[in-house]
């Protein structure tokens, strides 16, 4: 498998810089890599920076914990396509969820319907470390019915990030024209490759360049 088509490269450390943006993009051209996500506020210099070079440009919304409000939310995403990015990662309301409120899946196919007129990809951030795996199954299938075009496991900014068994989990639970994103503790080859194995479509991590290096190393033996 080719390994960078799979990588988004991470960076939403509270004390990212613009030199850290300059950084990602120029890592993302030299390994082609699918893409970079980045904070919405680094969007616009972002998408300068990429300029034509076929790299997707992603950011997250209502992040990291999702319960913004949904008009919040939609703000969020028209200023974050204005200023150039082409997939936007949604944090799911847990806390509506959890109370079992219809406004969840209501709020998600607001979203849905913004992005796609826009001609952009839409994700949505479950948090599987807040979830069981009851949980897990019925916030896929609820995002799936939302519109969405990826289910993502995790923010990274929890207590657990991305697992081979939820993975799995997901990709039973998903009709085959939803996609799946691991993220959260992605650190080597070995990491990238089960959870590829287990069903993922994408892989968000920050140790991009390090996967790479293993992968080149790993071509030569």
């Amino acid at each position: 498998m080719n390994i960078n088509h799979y990588l988004e490269h991470t960076n939403l450390k509270p004390t990212i810089t613009a030199n850290d943006i300059d950084r990602l993009v120029a890592e993302a051209k030299e390994h082609q890599l699918f893409g970079i996500c980045v904070p919405p506020f680094w969007v616009k210099k972002a998408a300068r920076e990429i300029g034509t070079a076929d790299i997707q440009l992603v950011t997250v919304i209502g992040f990291p914990l999702g319960y913004q409000m949904t008009e919040t939310k939609v703000t969020e995403i028209e200023k974050a396509i204005e200023n150039g990015a082409n997939e936007l990662d949604i944090v799911m309301n847990i806390s509506a969820f959890k109370t079992g409120l219809p406004w969840t899946k209501i709020e998600l196919a607001k979203c849905a319907k913004i992005i796609h007129e826009a001609d952009c990809l839409m994700k949505v951030i479950i948090e599987t470390s807040y979830l069981t795996n009851e949980e897990i199954v019925l916030a896929s299938k609820l995002c799936a019915d939302a519109g969405t075009d990826f289910v993502k496991t995790s923010t990274g900014f929890s207590n657990a990030g991305a697992k081979v068994e939820h993975i799995k989990l997901m990709r039973r639970s998903l009709p085959s024209n939803v996609g799946l994103k691991a993220s959260g503790g992605i650190k080597t080859l070995a990491d990238a490759q089960a959870l590829i194995n287990a069903g993922a479509d994408r892989l968000g991590v920050s140790s991009a360049v390090a996967i790479m290096e293993e992968y080149y190393a790993s071509q030569k033996n």
